[in-house]
């Protein structure tokens, strides 16, 4: 009893919501499949094509976290949300895991009970105009509407911006990106902001793309990651491992189809299993990173088949390049 008196109030709220032995691993191996939530429809992030199949690079980190838990990366429910819904649907255990261009601030890791397992794509807020504006600078903008997805850190980016800059501006909210693009090319605003990797994605369902052009200011930093509830340390290693483990193999030049081929390297045989016994740490099979390889690949070859430069988005690496060729990406070692 004394212990009982001796817990905080934050303690006894964990408590309650994640439960004492919270084990996330065992309940997705129990149903047979992981549940990720992911955005209402972004090109190149998330989105379904016309057969119903998800595809995007947030579509590939549930993927790959199904690979290293399951051993099958299409064993994936993908569970639609809104800016507003994705994180009470993380907490409430409606989902597993979130991957859903979602940005890692302070407020949101200490806060809400999550955990943000790493970047996998660095960005930042930009602004998407019509051409017919004459617009060159984001300077230009004042007095201008903006379209905006409400709950997300574009509102407060741009609150930010305009009153440092002693700028004004009005707001046309909407719920979903999709309703934002719509009130852009409906002229309800004349600016549409948001992160720029979405701008480019939006742009492309525009009836004429060409139209428009994002301005080259970015005003935020915009880490983007998959996200998970605190209170489970071992899901938390084995979604940050998995992001991991399709950074190193392009660091370590692996790929799907060179994931089977024999090495002499020893950390290409850490990673994949050949040697070692890094699985037990995280409590899978010691072909855990194998696969997320092997069906997934590594990240370059999920970002340049969704987002890259021979896809309609058209997006060079840039700060997302590995950190050995001038990015931001880098993996903690295997070993």
């Amino acid at each position: 009893m004394n212990k009982l008196l001796k817990l905080s109030a934050a303690s006894i709220l964990a408590i309650g919501a994640y439960g004492v032995q919270a084990d996330t691993l065992s309940d997705v191996q129990a149903k047979g499949s992981l549940s990720c939530g992911v955005s209402t429809g972004l090109v190149g992030f998330s989105s379904a094509d016309s057969a119903g199949t998800w595809k995007g690079l947030d579509v590939d980190v549930c993927r790959a976290v199904a690979a290293a838990t399951l051993g099958d990366a299409k064993k994936v429910k993908f569970v639609p949300l809104t800016a507003k819904e994705r994180f009470t649907a993380l907490q409430s255990g409606e989902i597993d895991m979130l991957s859903r261009n979602t940005t890692w601030t302070l407020t949101r890791d200490a806060s809400l009970g999550l955990n943000f397992a790493g970047v996998n794509y660095y960005d930042g807020q930009g602004f998407m105009v019509k051409k017919s504006l004459g617009v060159n600078s984001v300077n230009d903008l004042d007095g201008a509407t903006f379209c905006l997805q409400a709950g997300t850190t574009t509102e407060l980016n741009l609150a930010d911006y305009f009153r440092s800059h002693g700028m004004k501006y009005n707001s046309s909210l909407a719920d979903t990106s999709a309703q934002s693009r719509n009130g852009f090319e409906t002229d309800r605003c004349d600016v549409l902001t948001s992160d720029q990797s979405q701008l480019y994605a939006l742009r492309t369902t525009l009836k004429d793309p060409s139209s428009a052009i994002v301005l080259e200011d970015v005003i935020s930093k915009e880490p983007l990651g998959p996200v998970v509830r605190q209170g489970d340390d071992k899901w938390f290693n084995i979604v940050k491992w998995s992001l991991n483990a399709m950074i190193t193999a392009e660091e370590l030049g692996v790929t799907s189809k060179s994931a089977y081929a024999r090495s002499n390297n020893p950390e290409v045989n850490r990673l994949l299993g050949n040697s070692g016994k890094l699985h037990d740490y995280l409590g899978l099979d010691k072909k855990w990173a194998f696969n997320v390889v092997s069906q997934v690949g590594n990240y370059s070859e999920a970002f340049e088949r969704s987002i890259g430069k021979n896809t309609p988005l058209n997006i060079s690496r840039g700060l997302n390049a590995l950190w050995s060729n001038g990015g931001l990406l880098y993996s903690p070692p295997f070993r």
